[in-house]
Parts: structure tokens; C-alpha cells; sequence
């Protein structure tokens, strides 16, 4: 197994060239997080990801999390590591600073998430979850609720959770059926969540859930649903913490991944109702919940990018050190990083890689300035553009997680297949990214219906419009930026191609949906690689002799021949396929 090494560089020329971080930190609420701090805390971060939380990746999925006693036991390293980074501030790097957060841009918190997510993806879902309580309570919750609970949660002191699964009801949230009866101040809530992810463990104080349910005289539907703040310890008026609320763990699922994160099933009211308080209106708990859960998609498809580079740097290790066969100008037997078929599975890695965490920082770039940009157009219009980014982050940036860890599995050839080698662990902890907070299918059908049909394709239009200046602005001095921008320019098109039938062809979209995506998930990364690419060659051009610039040039020409080109395919199943994929029905699947 290899040793994990934080893409630092990658990182600072993603917040140079991409992110404008010299004057996105000029925004109001982050003028002391300006480029000096951040590049002392980077290498920091680094430092720790790689030294104390990386070494424990192995030995957390041989040690999965399960119920024993009524309590759920962790990797016992995965207690020490957790004191340390709230100790380091880690969890708390975008926190408000009026609750102790120390107020960095989220273009900072993610490059930091990133590293622990390669670090350990599944204890990485520890502070995912918990920001995603932050972010619900920072938008809906009474003032009150923000002063007992946010400090503790953005120091990672308390986590938190998001509950909105049940044994009937999956996607389909209307058939909640928890309770929640008003008494007093509060609300008892009863009923059980399944597929709590974190839902109960012993690292943090305290753990504060976020519960769907409805209230006695809800009406039906989704319509009926409110959202509940139940802590797993009773807060007291000192804000210590009082006796255990009504809520335990009654189960921890058997997973394919994440071993280390404990998925639970949760009883709520067993004996006789858990203390509840209201977040948000009541009966519009899925207008706060879903404010959480897009907060946790870009999360999760960043978890992408961190288990693709963790996976590529082991497969380039064992590549490095495998001797096999013999090459062309290698003298003797070659390390199979020689040979070409390898070459090219570890530069698909690195390109699909690369790509969606080009996309993340990007669609995270656009959130900082939805919400901290001076310019009120430039904040509406940042809000948009994350609008139409979040379902390609997740939904692109996770199935090409699978791909590549798919391939670092092949790269080890049947050693891949041989778990200690631990190129399997990180096939297996991608497969859940295209599953959970919404699958990839209804990522599509979100990019195709909200953020295409609905207003009639403008916001899309809007992006296709920066693509396209991209296009008119970019001096194509070499033959090599030349041809990255031809690359462009045909993928613009395409997009326009496939928004246009869209548009025409409604009744098609929900069996079209995934083919649309994944074709404006291509062209959309590819064109924030060209940017790259085109910040690189002026690198060189300036005489940087740096392999680092020459490398990112390379990685967008292959993506360019490679799997841009995929688009044809797309586009091809796009305006063809609709009714072969409907042609069949229910009962023709059932074997005669």
C-alpha cells in the first residue's frame, strides 16, 4: 500500500489560475484569509492528513464499525485521530468566525477536505455530515439554535447527522411516516431512520441529528414534512450537556465500503418520544432539508476526487516498482509503468481526477461568491451557476471515481484483486459516491428538468456563454493550445446540439437524462482543464523549465482525444435512444 502525499501544488495552482484566490479572498467576511495564511496552513494540513489520519486508512476498513451492547465501536485509532483534528481546527477551517469558525473561503475547506478524504473516505463523512448541519442551521435555524449548537459543531466538539431515510421511504421522502407531537417548547419525535450515515458513535460529545417528520396534523405528502433538531444528549441551560434523549442505535449495516463510517439504523421515541425542536417553517422541512443535502452533494462528489487521487498515487507506485516484460528503449526487464496500455490507464486516472476537481473548485468558487461577493448580479448569478454545477459534480465527478478506481485495481493486475494490496479498499468505497444523497439518476433528471427544462435552458445558456468566451479570448500562440480550443469548440457545440433537442423534445428527458449529464459533465471539466492547460503554456512561454506545467498540458490533450470524445456517443444515444430505453415493459423484464 502506498503512502498518501497531499497534490499541494495542484492545489495552489487550482486557487492561482482557476479561482482568482488573490482576489477572492478580498470578498467581504474573508479579508484575513488572504494568500498568506493560506499557504501556511496548506503544508500544515498536509502534514497531518498525511502522517496521522492516511496510516489509518487499512487498518479502519479491517476494523469495521458495528453495534456491540447498544453502542457503536469504531477503529479505536479513529478516536485519537478525530481529537487531533478538531484540536488542529480542522473541522471548523470555513466556520463562521462569531462561533469560533476561523472564516476561510470554501475554495481553502475544500482542498482541505480533499486531503481527508483521501486520507480515509469513510471517516471523512464524520465532518461532511456535520457541515451539512451547519449549513441547514445557519440558513433556518432561530437565533437561539444557532448560539447552543454551532460553536460545538464547527469545532467538530458535537457532529451532526441528516435523517431522511426510512424502511418505506427512499427517494420518495413523501412517505415519511416519523412522528413528531408538540409538548411545550418542543416536540417528542418517534419513529426509525435507516442509513444514518454516522448516526451514532463515541468520537464526539455530543451528536445532533436532523430528523424528517410530521407533525399530528401535517397534511400528506411532502407538503406534511418538517425538519427537527434532536441532540443525542439534552442540552442544559448552562450548555452543558443533561441525560441521553430518546434516540438509539438499533443496528450498523454490513457495507461493501466505508467500513469505517457506521451507517446506523436509528430508533427514535422507543420510550416515549425524543426530545425535538422545530428548524425552519413548519410543514417546509424539505425546503431546509434539501439546503443540507446540496451542500452534501458537492461534498460527496469532491469524496470522488479524493478516492481517484488516492488510488491513482498507489497504482503509480505499484506501476513504478512492478517489473514485467520488456519495453522499447528500456535495457532489460521494465517497470510496467513503461509499458503503453499502463500509461494510459494511470494518465485516465489523472485526467478523470483532475478534471472533476477542476469542476468542484470551480462550482465551489461560485458558492463563496453567491453568498460573500459585494456585487448583488454577481452574487445571483454565482448562485445559478452553483445551481447548475451541483448535479455534475455529483453525478460525473462520482461515476468517473468508479472508473478510475476500477482502473488502479486493474494497473495492479491480480494483485489489485488481493485485498491486502488495498487497491480494492478504494473500488469499494467509490461505489456508494454514486448512490447516496440522490443517485446518479436523479442527478440527471435534476440537471435535465430543474436546471434545463424549467427555465427554459437560460441558466445553462449562461455557462455555455462563459465556455464560449473562453473560446474568443484564448490566443492559441502554440499547435498544442490550438488544438485543445478545436476540442472546445466542438463540445460547445455539442452541448448547444443536446440543449436545443432537450428543449424540443421534452417528453424524452427522463430516459435521456444520464447521456445529457454525462455529456455536459465531459465538456464542462474538459473546459476548466483547457483553462489550465492555457495558464500552464504561459508558464512556458515565460521560460519555466517546471515539468509540473508541461504535465497539466498533457493531461488535457488526453482527455481531449480520449474522453472528450466520448461526447459523440452522447450525443449520438441522446437524440436516438429515448424510446429503445422505454421500449420494453416492466413485465418484459421478469425472466420467462
Amino acid at each position: 500500500m502506498s503512502v498518501y502525499k497531499a497534490p499541494l501544488k495542484e492545489f495552489s495552482f487550482l486557487h492561482r489560475e482557476l479561482v482568482n484566490y488573490e482576489e477572492h479572498c478580498k470578498m467581504p467576511g474573508y479579508e484575513d484569509a488572504g494568500s498568506d495564511m493560506l499557504e501556511a496552513i496548506m503544508p500544515e494540513a498536509a502534514k497531518f492528513f498525511e502522517e496521522i489520519v492516511a496510516p489509518n486508512n487499512w487498518e479502519a476498513d479491517t476494523q469495521p464499525a458495528h453495534l456491540q451492547d447498544g453502542n457503536v465501536v469504531t477503529a479505536p485509532k479513529l478516536a485519537g485521530a478525530y481529537k487531533q483534528m478538531v484540536e488542529a481546527g480542522w473541522c471548523g477551517l470555513s466556520g463562521n468566525p462569531k462561533y469560533d469558525g476561523a472564516g476561510f473561503p470554501g475554495v481553502v475547506d475544500v482542498a482541505v477536505q480533499e486531503m481527508l478524504q483521501s486520507a480515509n473516505m469513510g471517516f471523512s463523512l464524520l465532518p461532511m455530515l456535520s457541515r451539512g448541519v451547519i449549513h441547514a442551521l445557519n440558513l433556518y435555524g432561530t437565533g437561539q439554535q444557532q448560539d447552543i449548537y454551532l460553536a460545538k459543531l464547527i469545532s467538530g466538539v458535537w457532529s451532526g447527522t441528516m435523517n431522511l431515510t426510512e424502511p418505506q421511504a427512499g427517494t420518495d421522502l413523501s412517505a415519511v411516516q416519523s412522528k413528531a407531537v408538540p409538548q411545550g417548547d418542543h416536540f417528542l419525535i418517534s419513529g426509525q431512520k435507516i442509513y444514518i450515515t454516522w448516526g451514532d458513535h463515541e468520537l464526539a460529545e455530543n451528536i445532533i441529528h436532523l430528523v424528517l417528520a410530521r407533525t399530528p396534523d401535517a397534511p400528506a405528502g411532502n407538503q406534511g414534512i418538517s425538519l427537527f433538531l434532536v441532540p443525542k444528549f439534552l442540552i442544559n441551560a448552562d450548555g452543558s450537556l443533561g441525560e441521553r434523549n430518546d434516540v438509539k442505535p438499533v443496528g450498523v449495516e454490513h457495507k461493501l465500503g466505508i467500513h469505517s463510517s457506521p451507517t446506523c439504523t436509528l430508533a427514535f421515541g422507543d420510550q416515549g418520544g425524543a426530545v425535538g425542536y422545530l428548524v425552519g417553517p413548519e410543514n417546509q422541512g424539505l425546503m431546509c432539508m434539501f439546503s443540507m443535502m446540496n451542500n452534501a452533494r458537492l461534498s460527496v462528489g469532491h469524496q470522488g476526487v479524493g478516492v481517484g487521487e488516492r488510488a491513482y498515487q498507489q497504482a503509480v507506485a505499484y506501476a513504478s516498482e512492478r517489473v514485467q516484460g520488456k519495453v522499447a528503449g528500456v535495457e532489460g526487464k521494465a517497470p510496467i509503468i513503461h509499458h503503453p496500455d499502463v500509461k494510459r490507464m494511470l494518465m485516465q486516472m489523472r485526467a478523470l481526477t483532475e478534471a472533476g476537481r477542476a469542476m468542484s473548485f470551480h462550482a465551489i468558487a461560485a458558492e463563496d461568491r453567491s453568498h460573500h461577493h459585494g456585487d448583488e448580479q454577481v452574487r445571483a448569478k454565482s448562485a445559478r451557476a452553483v445551481e447548475v454545477l451541483t448535479p455534475l459534480v455529483k453525478g460525473w465527478t462520482t461515476e468517473m471515481s468508479m472508473e478510475s478506481t476500477s482502473l488502479g485495481v486493474q494497473v495492479h493486475g491480480g494483485m489489485g484483486f488481493i485485498e491486502e494490496t488495498g487497491a480494492a479498499q478504494h473500488m469499494r468505497d467509490a461505489r456508494i459516491l454514486p448512490i447516496y444523497e440522490g443517485t446518479n439518476g436523479i442527478q440527471a433528471l435534476d440537471f435535465i428538468g430543474r436546471k434545463c427544462l424549467r427555465d427554459g435552458g437560460e441558466a445553462v445558456s449562461e455557462m455555455l456563454l462563459e465556455i464560449a468566451a473562453t473560446v474568443a479570448d484564448t490566443k492559441a500562440n502554440s499547435v498544442q493550445i490550438s488544438s485543445l480550443i478545436k476540442s472546445l469548440e466542438m463540445a460547445l457545440e455539442q452541448c448547444h446540439e443536446a440543449l436545443a433537442y432537450v428543449l424540443c423534445n421534452a417528453e424524452h428527458s427522463p430516459a435521456v437524462a444520464y447521456n445529457y449529464m454525462m455529456l455536459f459533465g465531459n465538456s464542462v471539466s474538459y473546459w476548466l482543464l483547457t483553462k489550465l492547460a492555457v495558464a500552464a503554456q504561459g508558464q512556458v512561454d515565460n521560460g519555466s523549465e517546471d515539468r509540473f506545467y508541461v504535465q497539466k498540458i498533457a493531461t488535457a490533450r488526453f482527455f481531449a482525444t480520449q474522453i472528450l470524445t466520448r461526447n459523440n456517443a452522447y450525443l449520438a444515444s441522446l437524440k436516438q435512444g429515448g424510446e429503445t430505453i422505454v421500449e420494453l415493459g416492466a413485465e418484459d423484464f421478469i425472466t420467462q
